[in-house]
């Protein structure tokens, strides 16, 4: 009978360096409007996209770059303002996400532009659309005027290329049985690639084994992932 062993909930390192980031045509315009810093064409601009997309990612190349301290949009009060400035820079990350203190947004925008200071904030919804939630009509107005770069979804290509990166970060050298198989099989998102290596990788270590094609396509079966997902005419590859 195979042992189990119980795997140890480790934090995996997830490098966010430049050097790590990964172009493509989905995220260009983001890297773009990033790596222009500090000439941006507003004092505030937002990153949009959905989970997973490369925005925390960005957001980190520009925290590095700047030395902008990091701070959840939940998180924003009056009387820190002043102090989470100093540095000139800042990163506000998941706005719309939670509860918000409209004040404390509308008056960081009116100090970033008295400061020439520069604020990027995330989102998976633009600041447009969350706009139209905003009581405080000067918030909305400012919102829908913000240069936003959007993050579209991947391609064949960087799917590829982030599942290695995310296969890297675990220490796995992933060979291309695996990836043939597996690409084709999961959800066509960063966060869902993400999401199923994670939990394959911790199977392969509670079993002591290697994470193989034959072992992801056993794992995937289990989890009713393999055949539900496969593209329409393609080939089953299960066996």
């Amino acid at each position: 009978m195979a042992t189990r062993q119980l795997p140890l909930d480790l934090p995996h390192a997830d490098s966010r360096s430049r050097d790590d980031f990964l172009p493509a045509p989905a995220n260009e315009a983001a890297l773009a409007l990033i790596d222009s810093f500090p000439d941006w064409p507003a004092p505030l601009v937002a990153l949009v996209g959905p989970e997973g997309a490369g925005k925390s990612h960005l957001a980190a190349i520009f925290a590095q770059a700047s030395g902008a301290p990091v701070i959840a949009a939940r998180d924003l009060l009056i009387p820190a303002l002043p102090h989470v400035l100093e540095s000139g820079a800042l990163v506000v990350e998941d706005l719309g996400e939670g509860p918000l203190d409209e004040a404390a947004l509308f008056h960081l925008i009116n100090l970033a532009k008295e400061q020439d200071a520069r604020v990027l904030l995330t989102a998976r919804r633009a600041p447009a659309v969350l706009a139209a939630a905003m009581a405080t009509r000067d918030l909305g107005s400012r919102l829908r005027a913000m240069p936003t770069a959007v993050l579209g979804p991947p391609d064949d290509a960087l799917l590829a290329a982030v599942a290695v990166k995310l296969f890297a970060d675990r220490q796995i050298a992933p060979d291309e049985a695996l990836l043939a198989y597996l690409l084709p099989r999961v959800e066509r998102s960063i966060a869902g690639l993400r999401e199923i290596i994670a939990a394959l990788d911790s199977e392969a270590l509670a079993r002591k084994r290697p994470l193989t094609r034959a072992l992801a396509s056993e794992l995937l079966r289990a989890r009713g992932v393999a055949l539900a997902a496969t593209a329409p005419g393609a080939p089953d590859l299960t066996d």
